[in-house]
């Protein structure tokens, strides 16, 4: 994909794009190629790829929600801030947070954001330990392929506020979901959405799967990370 043909599909998705952001992603396409060559952000290095394959494809979340109406967003797993810092430049107005285990990618993203003059929160954690001091704080958690349905589920669901949403983004995930329902039920959520595409020129199926919140989260509901990638959750013993 290359820079006409990908505003022309962010038309096509209701996005009008402007020469200052197209300015700014190209920035953040060559200092992420650049960076790449000392660290390791992404196997997706060449301009066309990441048009298509980061850019775009993080902005695929527009067709679950609505994001001008959205006041803050956590990215999980942020990585290199696929889908998070790409939403930050198209939709300035929102508050958004970038959260990531790995401190060299948050490296990254801090120099990103510097070099764009872009005022991103950015968080060295783990999911589990920040959501200790951050319950139902945010209208919409993201993340990208990260992990697991049911693992991803139980950990952003506490930060989403009630009547918020967790919308993750994934490849192929029919078994996914099977395994995320009795999840998404026991965390007082439901599945509000699926949406299934095919991303551009047939590079890939792609799904984003919408959940709703619909009462608070306690302290109570928070498990290990251990004890999340062992064992789902159950009624009796949440």
């Amino acid at each position: 994909m290359n820079k006409s043909e990908f505003v022309e599909e962010l038309k096509k998705l209701n996005i009008n794009i402007t020469d200052e952001m197209l300015n700014e992603l190209e920035i953040y396409k060559n200092f992420l190629q650049e960076y790449n060559k000392h660290t390791n952000l992404t196997a997706i290095t060449n301009d066309e790829d990441i048009y298509l394959k980061h850019f775009y494809d993080s902005l695929t979340i527009v067709k679950a929600i609505d994001l001008n109406r959205v006041e803050n967003l956590l990215d999980i797993g942020t990585g290199a801030g696929f889908p998070g810092m790409v939403i930050k430049i198209i939709y300035p107005n929102i508050k958004v947070t970038l959260l990531d285990s790995n401190n060299k990618k948050i490296k990254f993203l801090e120099e990103l954001s510097t070099k764009l003059n872009i005022d991103v929160e950015l968080i060295h954690s783990r999911v589990e330990d920040y959501a200790r001091n951050n319950l139902n704080k945010f209208d919409i958690v993201t993340s990208r392929a990260v992990a697991n349905l049911r693992v991803l589920t139980e950990l952003s669901m506490p930060l989403v506020k009630v009547n918020g949403y967790f919308i993750a983004l994934k490849g192929n995930i029919e078994e996914e979901v099977k395994e995320a329902k009795n999840t998404i039920n026991i965390l007082n959520s439901e599945i509000e959405d699926i949406i299934n595409f095919d991303l551009y020129h047939n590079n890939g199926q792609r799904n984003i799967i919408k959940i709703r919140k619909n009462k608070e989260s306690t302290l109570k509901d928070l498990r290990p990370y251990d004890k999340i990638m062992k064992k789902p959750l159950q009624k009796l013993n949440k």
